[in-house]
């Protein structure tokens, strides 16, 4: 995986509020890129160095973020 620096567009939830008012959140985030295809790519913001015994799956925390919403993207390290 390599370690990189994203920022992009992020959703914003609004409730009972006038949606004239809100607009896309910008965002940014430092992680390993875990899988990439032409429509994603699957940030992983945390990992182990090494699993538990008892963890059987990859216990890894991210993002799906949309290449549409990706502001800038850099490689870092």
């Amino acid at each position: 995986m390599r370690p990189v620096y994203v920022r992009y567009r992020d959703h914003v939830l609004f409730r009972n509020a006038d949606p004239s008012l809100f607009k896309p959140s910008i965002r940014e985030a430092y992680g390993w890129v875990a899988k990439e295809d032409n429509e994603a790519i699957w940030l992983c913001l945390d990992k182990p160095v090494e699993n538990l015994p008892q963890e059987k799956l990859d216990p890894a925390t991210g993002l799906v973020i949309l290449k549409d919403d990706i502001l800038e993207m850099k490689e870092i390290g």
